[in-house]
């Protein structure tokens, strides 16, 4: 028996393959606008058709996530303080403290106001991205 036919044979023999799972259709329910902000607000960050599920069926309370964000936002704040801590924020610091004691840049009050500006905007957003993904922040 050629290959091609072997093939052929094999792709038309349906006993190989397992019955497909018929699924229950879904379940549609419509909310008005504060019905919906009442259940979100009651989900706490979990997805709305599980909480739904849960409180319907008298289920068990489902673990919250931590942070109440999506693994999409999570990720996403995750590469941005990755990005942060990645950048180079120390070499750029080292160079201005280097410029500095050598006397190539002048520290006027304003440029110093400036740089503590800086930091303190730096320490923010790294204070902000921990808290939003639920972090710990390291003591140091």
């Amino acid at each position: 028996m050629p290959i091609t036919s072997q093939f052929e044979a094999s792709a038309n023999n349906k006993s190989n393959t397992a019955p497909k799972r018929k699924r229950p259709a879904p379940l549609s329910v419509r909310l008005n606008d504060a019905e919906r902000a009442q259940l979100l607000s009651e989900a706490k960050g979990q997805p709305l058709s599980t909480y739904i599920k849960a409180k319907a069926l008298g289920g068990k309370p489902i673990r919250l996530r931590r942070s109440g964000l999506s693994v999409t936002d999570r990720k996403s704040l995750a590469q941005v303080l990755a990005l942060l801590g990645k950048g180079n924020l120390s070499a750029s610091l080292n160079q201005i403290s280097n410029a500095v004691e050598v006397g190539v840049l002048p520290v006027t009050p304003e440029t110093e106001a400036e740089l503590a500006d800086a930091l303190r905007a730096v320490c923010d957003l790294r204070r902000l991205l921990v808290q939003a993904l639920g972090l710990q922040e390291a003591d140091e």
